[in-house]
């Protein structure tokens, strides 16, 4: 029947998937605001804030302190249970606890047993909405037993022999940690051949002679009391024969071929292989059917120790390991299983919800085996719990649906299996409440132009309201690609300038209320340095100045500072500083430098920076200047412990006064032949008193300076050795920093020789855990700057000292320093990664900070990997590099900048140690909007006829979305190089080529051409071509390119020939014009027809306007191109009607637009038809002049 009845739950929970994806579209839980004010009206259940360790080992000899806080409104009181019953302890005079706490003291101090109060201890925090309980905290004192006394037989082996001397330390609680060391104090070194076990025993491969001794003594150190016990010393005596015999590998632990390991998920797995033999054999290790684990494979203790970090279920498997020497090998195989302990998938979290919303809390949790999910309502198992008709259990999920003010409640995860449980709290809190803006009112904004602006709109209400905001007292609703609104309303003004000044208001909504708040923004103009510090040579003694003159925003107050060399100016009179430059008199080789202005306001800051180069002046040429001569005849009077006087003599200072005189010392006893600085006197002043260190041997010199230089130094003095003393410092730069997960190196600067004071100098090096230790641990080292202590935790602080002394006694007491043991990789991934997308070229991911607890060191800040999963317009797939961007500290978000419009992406997050990155979020991915699309990939104009051009054009490289069509448009160019009106053609976006008709013959043509998405057209690509000329023999113009600019072409009008053939034309013309005339006072009417066979010479062209010359001609044999050029016009006001057309287009019925007198105007323009019309209809012939002019 029980598998009946698992199947029916499980087809219940599917049946319930497509409910479950419809809670989690509409669950919007409210984000409560840390606004002290806020909280303290806001009711809100029990929150478990701070408690003891489940596993909580105490110190027998202190008081018992169980921790238990909690925060909720109103405020929670609280209870305890004990073993699984209420704890009373008000029964119990030895138990309090803490005022406004539920924190536990057991007073152990004033004749209480710990061990009376070993057990399970819950705590339970309860008010009117709800109560959280606590861990099961289960208390048990730490043991520290003594060494069991046993008789310890001398060892007796011959050499080459392996050897192992048994440590068996007693049991305590928590485990000891094993060292060997000698009577001296000193571990004893270890190799490949002598090594310590696991175990603690200690293992000898094969024993040599020099392993004869007596004080082999084996320590055991308990952390949690401070204590050190120690098991009598064993005594081993090498005996050796000849030859010694060598042997091949045995193990000497594990033993036998096989053995067996369970290890839990996320521990340190540990697997050890020691073997005897001679020569000393040498470990490998392999896995059998894989591979070791990159990145989190180490080696210790001579490779005779496997160790993978952060194992996984993945890590199972066989592992072998293999001693080999040149006589043959050994080998076991270790069959290691992993288990894990519960661990969290989705922990619930906290619901604030309104009256009537949905929501649900999700309890996801793995382990192995598969842990239980069990739920609590308020400390109470839910079966039995109060019934709550908006609340439905589902596995590991509870679905709330229109929740009431009392559904508020905590609710209790339990995820457990045989190793291990996790307890979560979650509650439930329905509140409604009207809207509050919590930014103050009319708060001032201040920012610099073309900065961006946020204007925050702090919030809560229940329902969460929606935040719209406005510009101006009466303005509109601000939207568009201008502004970014943030989900904490916050405003974002991406690039701020100075109209963006003004009053904003933020208005919050919700059914239950309105309210409104305004801010004010001022942008103001940047500080700017509008004439700078100039480099500058000056002569010795001279006079020099800087200048720095800034511009900046009126209502801004900015101050000028100075710096020479990223230092303050010196403590001079001869700097001045004045309002805008710097003037340094009377300038000496020390002004040499960088000299720096810097400039301040409240919101911007801007520096500049020159270097002055001080030379020499040009000497007189009587005199000559050097440096001085060294001192001379050096005396030692007055000779005391710590002083003595010194005297000397100066020499000749060579035409420069000597400024000061420099005194350096040598210590004969422990840096003979190093001169080291002491002091430096006036130049006036010839004896000096000088303070001293004990034990040191020193020796005196001194060296004279002028502005010349300094001179060669003085003969030594007779030497003087001073008594030894206690140190009187302690070393510097004390620092405590792990090299491995489990180990804490304390470092330190070792005193100089004569800092010593005395013989034998060592060092006393103190630590205790911060906050959990009080007793100090300490050695005493020498000739080291290093100790390495083992067996740490991972990266938690310690408290470090280290005091120096030597035969004659201690330093001071030295100052305490925080280091931390050694990081470790992080433990978790950061959850709930979400991407916003702002617009098609930029993105913020968001994500939840990692527990500091899991990043085990120093947290650096976070890794955001993102990479492009294909083009949405393509669909194609194509292998992309991953784009990673680091973001400092603890930074829970980031901008993308760069994506590719209309694209699907992915990205992870991880966060980052100082010993590396941690595991990845799992992908998320995101997709890009549409943009506007590139410009056509090329544009070409071919097949030129008369009236007609071919279009091919290429669809954008970058369509950045589905293109919508094409836009062409086109204009004509005159012979005056001026653009007439504008064409538009909307095109297809399927279409490649387009055939434009009906042109102007003989005309050159600008388009322009870009493509379009829906939301917008892209760059455009423009060309230029030419239409060609009548076919009777004028040559083909080829297409031309260009981007503005019109292309001239060449000017042909001055070649000898081409005046000729113009005026043959123009008689021509004149000639037929004449008998036109005849004609027309006969009363005759000349027709359409006649006059286009009097005008068909396909030589003839118009005239310019502007200077009376032809226009340009091509010989119809030469075909020559016409070239290429810009031709754009300077003013763009042409009408289409305005340009020049041929005599044939007329004679086409289309009207022509000659010169101002009109008198062609009236012979072709209207009707096509030839109608007969009578000789009187015109009163005036046209004048020849007139004629050939309207042909220009």
């Amino acid at each position: 029947m029980q598998p009946k009845v698992m199947m029916k739950k499980k087809n219940i929970s599917a049946s319930k998937a497509s409910l479950i994806l419809f809670l989690c579209q509409i669950v919007s839980a409210l984000d409560v605001p840390l606004d002290s004010k806020l909280l303290e009206e806001l009711l809100q259940p029990p929150t478990i804030t701070q408690q003891s360790p489940k596993d909580y080992i105490v110190d027998p000899r202190e008081n018992i302190v169980i921790q238990c806080e909690a925060k909720g409104k109103p405020p929670p009181s609280f209870s305890w249970t004990r073993n699984g019953t209420h704890f009373d302890i008000d029964k119990d005079a030895l138990v309090t606890m803490k005022p406004n706490s539920g924190t536990l003291v057991i007073n152990i101090m004033n004749g209480g047993k710990a061990e009376a109060y070993e057990g399970v201890y819950q705590c339970t925090a309860r008010n009117e909405r709800g109560a959280a309980i606590s861990n099961n905290i289960v208390i048990r004192p730490s043991r520290s037993p003594l060494w069991t006394k046993e008789k310890l037989e001398p060892n007796q082996v011959r050499e080459g022999d392996s050897l192992v001397l048994h440590c068996r330390p007693p049991v305590g609680l928590p485990p000891p940690i094993i060292f060997w060391m000698d009577n001296a104090f000193q571990r004893l070194p270890q190799s490949e051949r002598v090594s310590q076990g696991l175990n603690g025993d200690l293992y000898f491969s094969n024993v040599q002679p020099e392993d004869t001794r007596e004080d082999y003594i084996c320590y055991a150190r308990f952390n949690h009391t401070q204590t050190i016990q120690q098991k009598q010393p064993i005594s081993v005596k090498v005996f050796s024969t000849k030859p010694v015999t060598e042997r091949q590998p045995v193990l000497l632990t594990p033993t036998g071929s096989t053995s067996t390991k369970v290890e839990l998920r996320g521990n340190v797995l540990l697997l050890e292989c020691i073997a005897a033999g001679l020569p000393t054999p040498v470990i490998r290790w392999i896995k059998e059917g894989g591979e070791l684990p990159a990145n989190r494979t180490f080696f210790e203790n001579f490779k005779k120790t496997l160790k993978i970090i952060d194992v996984s279920e993945a890590d199972s498997g066989n592992y072998k390991c293999i001693a080999r020497n040149t006589l043959g090998s050994a080998h076991h195989v270790i069959s290691v299983t992993v288990k894990a302990a519960p661990y969290w998938i989705t922990a619930p979290r906290n619901l604030v919800l309104s009256p009537g919303e949905d929501g649900m809390l999700i309890c996801r949790a793995n382990g192995n085996p598969k842990p239980d999910i069990s739920w609590l309502a308020n400390g109470v198992p839910i079966a039995i719990a109060p019934e709550d008709p908006s609340r439905k259990v589902d596995g590991d999920t509870i679905i709330f649906s229109h929740v009431q003010e009392r559904s508020s409640a905590v609710y209790q995860c339990n995820a457990s299996n045989e190793y291990g449980y996790l307890l979560a709290n979650a509650f439930v809190n329905v509140l409604a409440e009207p809207p509050r803006i919590l930014t103050p009112a009319n708060k001032l904004y201040q920012v610099i132009a073309d900065s961006p602006a946020l204007l925050d709109c702090a919030y809560f209400g229940s329902p969460k309201p929606e935040i719209e905001w406005f510009k101006g007292v009466k303005g509109s609703i601000l939207r568009g690609n201008e502004y970014v609104f943030h989900d904490n309303g916050t405003l974002e003004i991406p690039v701020a300038q100075k109209d963006s000044t003004g009053t904003y208001t933020c208005v919050a909504r919700n059914e239950l209320g309105k309210i409104q708040n305004e801010v004010q923004l001022e942008v103001k103009d940047p500080t700017m340095i509008i004439k700078q510090p100039e480099y500058k040579v000056i002569q010795r003694y001279g006079q020099v100045s800087f200048e720095c003159i800034i511009k900046h925003d009126s209502t801004l107050l900015p101050t000028v500072i100075w710096l020479k060399d990223n230092d303050e100016l010196p403590d001079d009179e001869r700097f001045l500083v004045g309002k805008d430059n710097l003037t340094i008199m009377n300038v000496t080789d020390k002004d040499d430098g960088t000299y720096t202005c810097i400039v301040n306001t409240t919101l911007d800051s801007v520096s500049a920076s020159a270097v002055l180069t001080v030379v020499a002046a040009p000497p007189t040429p009587a005199i000559i200047y050097a440096r001085p001569n060294p001192p001379f005849d050096l005396e030692l009077t007055g000779q005391l412990e710590r002083s003595v006087e010194l005297s000397w003599v100066p020499g000749d200072e060579n035409n420069s006064p000597i400024t000061n005189f420099v005194i350096e010392f040598e210590d004969g006893l422990h840096e003979p032949g190093v001169w080291h600085y002491q002091t430096e006197v006036p130049g006036t002043q010839t004896t000096v008193q000088l303070k001293l260190s004990p034990y040191v041997s020193y020796s005196f010199r001194v060296i004279a300076v002028n502005e010349i230089g300094r001179s060669q130094p003085s003969e030594p003095s007779e030497q003087y050795l001073t008594k030894s003393a206690n140190p009187d410092e302690n070393p510097s730069n004390v620092q405590g920093i792990g090299s491995e997960p489990d180990n804490l190196v304390i470092t330190w600067e070792s005193l100089r020789g004569f800092q010593s004071n005395g013989p034998g100098l060592q060092y006393k090096v103190s630590w205790r855990q911060k906050d959990v230790d009080d007793e100090w641990t300490s050695v005493i080292v020498a000739n080291v700057s290093k100790y390495i202590v083992s067996g740490t935790p991972t990266f938690v602080p310690y408290e470090i000292k280290v005091q120096a002394l030597n035969d004659l006694g201690y330093a001071p007491e030295p100052l305490e320093v925080i280091g931390h043991s050694g990081e470790d990789l992080p433990m978790v991934a950061p959850g709930n990664v979400q991407v916003h997308v702002i617009n098609s070229t930029l993105a913020k991911v968001h994500w939840d900070p990692v527990p500091l607890k899991t990043v085990r060191g120093h947290l650096q800040g976070y890794k955001v990997y993102y990479w492009k999963v294909q083009s949405l317009s393509r669909r194609s797939r194509r292998h992309v590099e991953k784009k990673i961007l680091t973001f400092r500290g603890n930074k829970t978000f980031g901008m993308l900048p760069g994506l590719e419009p209309y694209s699907s992406y992915k990205l992870n997050v991880r966060v980052v140690n100082g010993k590396g990155e941690g595991p990845a979020s799992p992908d998320k991915v995101f997709k890009t909007p549409e943009g506007v699309p590139s410009s056509p990939s090329f544009l070409k104009i071919t097949n030129p006829t008369l009236d007609s051009l071919t279009l091919e054009w290429g669809s954008p490289t970058h369509p950045n979305g589905v293109l919508t069509s094409y836009i062409l448009k086109f204009q004509p160019i005159n012979n005056t190089h001026e653009l007439g009106p504008l064409v538009e053609i909307r095109i297809p976006a399927n279409e490649s080529s387009l055939i434009l008709k009906n042109l102007n013959y003989s005309t050159r043509y600008k388009f322009y051409f870009n493509a379009q998405t829906s939301v917008g057209s892209g760059s455009q690509i423009t060309e230029e071509a030419v239409t060609i000329m009548d076919e009777a023999g004028i040559l083909r113009p080829a297409v031309g390119a260009g981007k503005a600019m019109a292309s001239r072409q060449v000017d042909i009008a001055t070649q000898g020939w081409f005046i000729g053939l113009m005026c043959a034309v123009a008689l021509l013309i004149l000639i037929l014009l004449i008998v036109c005339f005849i004609r027309r006072n006969k009363g005759g009417k000349y027709p359409v027809k006649e006059k286009e066979d009097a005008h068909a010479d396909p030589e003839i062209q118009p005239m310019k306007e502007d200077d009376g010359t032809f226009g340009e001609y091509s010989d119809a044999e030469d075909h020559k191109p016409l070239k290429k050029g810009s031709r754009t016009p300077s003013d763009r006001t042409v009408k289409k009607e305005d340009s020049d057309d041929s005599l044939v287009d007329y004679g086409e019925g289309v009207n022509g637009q000659f010169n101002e007198d009109g008198s062609f105007i009236g012979q072709y323009s209207g009707k096509k038809e030839k109608e007969p019309a009578e000789g009187n209809e015109s009163s005036e012939a046209p004048s020849p002049v007139n004629a050939m002019n309207s042909f220009v």
